[in-house]
């Protein structure tokens, strides 16, 4: 939702691309335009791409469990759709350090940090 660093966006044509040289050629990344590129994420203050904003909403509408890792889902709009998954019937699990808005809501919630939760949860 928030972007992707392999896909550099120009500031001048808004011409996006997928890029996964390492190193990258030449610094900062150019467009064909001749314009600077920039990391293809949003930063703060700057709105979500719309079709972004879309997809997750319909994400959080159809899901049967949604995980909330590793943030404290403050920063709207993207920290409301635990709760808009929660209105449409999904299950919350939280896993995060700390409590957080979230903790109330949640059906359960796994306190660590989430690089070593989520290995956890994965093994066979």
């Amino acid at each position: 939702m928030h972007g992707g660093i392999w896909t550099p966006r120009c500031t001048a044509c808004g011409k996006e691309e997928q890029n996964l040289e390492t190193p990258l050629p030449s610094l900062p990344p150019k467009c064909a335009c001749g314009a600077i590129q920039r990391p293809g994420v949003v930063w703060f203050g700057e709105p979500l791409p719309p079709h972004a904003w879309l997809a997750a909403e319909q994400a959080a509408r159809r899901c049967g469990l949604f995980l909330v890792i590793g943030t404290s889902a403050v920063v709207m709009p993207a920290g409301g759709l635990a709760c808009l998954a929660r209105q449409s019937g999904a299950r919350i699990i939280e896993i995060n350090s700390a409590e957080t808005r979230l903790s109330s809501i949640a059906d359960g919630s796994l306190r660590g940090p989430a690089g070593a939760i989520l290995p956890e949860l994965l093994r066979p």
